[in-house]
């Protein structure tokens, strides 16, 4: 089984423009996140796909291998079905740039999953995180996900999902964290099916997969990480890096 990572990575971001070259501790975070996904062993290959001759640069003046996307791309599965159309592999991790402390226990969870699937059932993995905190479970900034007994994701929302109407439930609410792993089929068949109503609603894209039937498995981590979305997270990572 061939199991490369991708790492989509576009220089603009609307809430925090160039945010992948910021500064963590003497390289830009997409270096850093690179070398994180390399540093775990478990990928035969690691690249950077991307739209900007500066990452693509940086990237490879690291020592690193970065892919230049040949066209616009309206997310970043979109952007690695591009870079990996032509190439021989069974899994395709998607390792976000914009998440330096990446780690190898996540992603091996999200691997095993495949590799225990006899059957091929499931055509991604995708990790979850428990959340407790309830501005964090109100932000729409943080995806949630909600998953059956056999932990098949049921759906992904901006809002509390599920919702709390019984208090005294004991419910657990779980972040999305966005490392996917795909089988090579189902990324082909997401760049040529057309966005639906409920993706196009919530700006989420694993929604698509569920709309079209795809079957998406939830690994469960403990890892919270640190996503640089905001100035805000990039002081955080800042510090925790030091």
């Amino acid at each position: 089984m061939k199991i490369i990572a991708m790492i989509p990575a576009r220089y603009a971001a609307s809430r925090f423009p160039a945010k992948l070259m910021q500064d963590l501790s003497g390289k830009p975070v997409i270096v850093r996140t690179y070398e994180a996904a390399e540093k775990t062993g478990l990928f035969d290959a690691v690249y950077v796909v991307t739209d900007s001759n500066v990452i693509y640069n940086a990237v490879t003046e690291a020592g690193g291998k970065a892919m230049m996307s040949a066209q616009e791309h309206e997310c970043g599965s979109d952007r690695i079905a591009e870079a990996v159309m032509d190439m021989e592999v069974d899994i395709i991790v998607n390792v976000q740039g914009d998440e330096p402390f990446t780690d190898r226990e996540s992603l091996s969870g999200v691997i095993a999953a495949f590799k225990e699937d006899k059957d091929k059932e499931i055509d991604l993995a995708s990790l979850m995180v428990e959340i407790s905190d309830e501005d964090e479970i109100n932000d729409p900034n943080t995806v949630k996900v909600i998953v059956d007994n056999q932990n098949f994701a049921l759906y992904f929302s901006r809002s509390p999902i599920p919702y709390p109407r019984a208090t005294t439930s004991d419910t657990r609410y779980f972040k999305h964290k966005g490392i996917y792993a795909f089988r090579k089929r189902a990324l082909m068949d997401f760049q040529r099916l057309p966005m639906l109503p409920l993706e196009a609603t919530e700006k989420i894209e694993a929604i698509r997969y569920l709309e079209y039937g795809k079957k998406i498995k939830m690994v469960e981590t403990t890892v919270q990480g640190i996503e640089i979305d905001t100035p805000e997270d990039l002081k955080r990572a800042q510090a925790a890096w030091k």
